[in-house]
């Protein structure tokens, strides 16, 4: 039977992990591509430079709390970020269907726009392509971003130690429940907005306070369980994790008690976890609370010596779970 690809092969969990490493990576196996995170830092003449690539084809282009176009500069300047880059400049390549009304073209680019402002990048080079009607489902995006890093910070999934705390900046799971809802496929009237936002003002503090940063990890396709499963497997460790501390959001709680959604494998677009040495967790704490994107964060969890599994939830009425990571996609065309 010949093979083929499939919707989840894009929804970020196992068949993403294996056709990226087994099909696409295996290819070019260079010491920087090797690493598997989301940018390659490589070192260049009096600066190391971080360099990143991603698309956006997200249904519908509208949802509440923002469009592709928060999403093309955010996620892009969010994967440096999670480099430990300070993110400078931004590619901006735009793949148009025909009859994409001018207006909701306008309302895209100005947002492009106030969120490069926001984050402080320039947009510095681009492309547009229009292709026939039915071919691009209105509007795609592509970007890529480039970042300097400074010399004394090695970020990495392969950097996690036995020992580390984890802290999550944020309630889970509000950028996919908010497109998932947008499309009108369910009937409720659950107020979710997305958590689209740059973080590289959050990770800038970090960074400043001086603490040692082991692992950044922004949590976007396959969300928390499988950005935690990447770090196990990369670092060589388990990862446990207390439900009572994962910060919640009364609107995505039920959102996903309706739906039959678990929080741990939803889409985050403005989320991320930093793990830092316990002698380190307290100060990054209160760093983060200190800012307004990330006032809710809080220690989840920490690192152990490599056990049977990967990844365990400790309950809220205190037994363990293994959390298995999504084979595929809840939600498909997220962003």
């Amino acid at each position: 039977m010949q093979e083929k690809i499939l919707l989840a092969h894009g929804g970020g969990g196992l068949l993403t992990s294996q056709l990226i490493r087994e099909e696409i990576a295996s290819r070019f196996a260079n010491p920087c591509l090797d690493q598997l995170d989301d940018s390659a830092v490589f070192a260049s003449p009096g600066e190391r430079l971080a360099f990143t690539s991603d698309s956006y084809i997200v249904s519908p282009i509208f949802f509440p709390g923002g469009n592709i176009g928060d999403l093309a500069v955010c996620g892009t300047v969010n994967d440096l970020a999670m480099a430990a880059a300070r993110p400078l400049y931004l590619s901006l390549a735009l793949i148009l269907e025909e009859g994409l009304p001018l207006e909701e073209l306008r309302r895209v680019l100005d947002s492009i726009a106030e969120r490069a402002q926001e984050a402080q990048v320039q947009i510095v080079c681009g492309d547009t392509k229009v292709v026939p009607k039915g071919d691009a489902d209105g509007l795609y995006i592509n970007t890529a971003g480039i970042g300097v890093v400074a010399d004394n910070l090695e970020v990495s999934s392969h950097s996690a130690k036995p020992g580390d705390c984890i802290i999550l900046s944020g309630a889970l799971g509000l950028h996919g429940l908010a497109v998932m809802l947008s499309r009108g496929e369910f009937k409720l009237s659950t107020p979710v907005k997305s958590d689209v936002a740059p973080l590289n003002g959050a990770v800038e503090a970090l960074i400043k306070s001086g603490i040692t940063l082991r692992v950044l990890r922004d949590l976007t396709r396959g969300g928390l369980s499988m950005a935690l499963h990447d770090i196990a497997e990369n670092s060589a460790v388990t990862v446990e994790v207390e439900e009572k501390a994962i910060p919640s959001d009364p609107a995505q709680s039920a959102a996903c008690e309706i739906l039959g959604l678990d929080p741990l494998h939803v889409a985050c677009e403005g989320r991320f976890i930093t793990i830092v040495p316990e002698e380190d967790a307290a100060k990054a704490l209160a760093c983060l609370r200190g800012l307004a994107l990330t006032s809710e964060a809080a220690i989840i969890g920490r690192i152990l010596e490599r056990g049977r599994y990967p990844l365990e939830l400790v309950t809220a009425i205190g037994s363990r779970r293994v959390v298995i990571p999504p084979r595929g996609e809840q939600m498909p065309r997220i962003c």
